[in-house]
């Protein structure tokens, strides 16, 4: 901090506090000369002090300003990125009805992978959603439909006795209960491109045995969680 040269002080403070022999004791002010009135005492309202508070109201509403833009901004992004995971990514989806019983109950959600199938084939065994295919004259409210990936383009399928047969060779279906039994399967060669779906509830479920295989190019994704409720969550790789 810088300091004002020793001659620039007081008299009384820069020399000793000692009063020298001789002199004469100050006198006390009478209150009349160099008094000083209130009329002489700056104003808390004067020009200064108003400008600073409207310097303080300005910075007050330009932070404020730029909380909320900073927010609209973060709020804009995250939509764009929820929209763009849901078209490209993940999809949610809520399960209705009982045809994938009792591996999906109702009112299970879901998370299904719209991208798996962009780096493999699909996969025999494989929970698919699919958008409803045309041979389904079903409920027109219904667009999409969740089932199991049972035969693969080209395999022979058929059901015998209560069993599923692919090639002439019975199918393991280590995701059914134990005694679960299928029929209705008319023979026949899955086409290049489609799959033969059917759901888990074999007993209630409209699938490929009423509309026939669907088409690859219907496929929304892959199921890959059940995320609600929680004592449901599963992921399934």
């Amino acid at each position: 901090m810088d300091q004002l040269p020793e001659s620039s002080l007081p008299e009384e403070q820069s020399g000793s506090n000692l009063r020298p022999e001789g002199s004469q004791e100050p006198s006390v002010n009478d209150g009349t000369a160099n008094a000083v009135t209130d009329k002489d005492q700056p104003s808390e309202d004067g020009p200064a002090n108003l400008a600073g508070a409207r310097r303080h109201r300005t910075a007050s509403r330009t932070r404020r300003l730029r909380v909320v833009k900073e927010w609209t901004v973060l709020v804009i992004v995250a939509a764009v990125v929820a929209l763009l995971v849901r078209a490209f990514v993940f999809q949610a989806f809520f399960i209705p009805s009982g045809s994938m019983l009792p591996t999906l109950q109702i009112g299970d959600r879901i998370l299904v992978d719209k991208l798996s199938y962009d780096f493999h084939k699909v996969n025999r065994g494989d929970m698919i959603v699919f958008r409803t295919p045309p041979a389904d004259t079903g409920d027109p409210g219904i667009k999409d439909l969740v089932k199991r990936v049972i035969g693969l383009p080209g395999d022979r399928i058929s059901s015998s006795g209560g069993s599923v047969y692919i090639d002439g060779k019975k199918l393991a279906e280590p995701w059914l209960p134990y005694g679960t039994k299928t029929f209705g399967i008319t023979t026949q060669t899955v086409p290049a491109g489609d799959v033969f779906v059917m759901g888990d509830n074999r007993g209630n479920s409209k699938d490929s045995r009423v509309f026939g295989p669907i088409s690859e190019k219907l496929i929304v994704g892959r199921v890959s969680l059940i995320y609600y409720p929680l004592s449901q969550f599963h992921l399934y790789w």
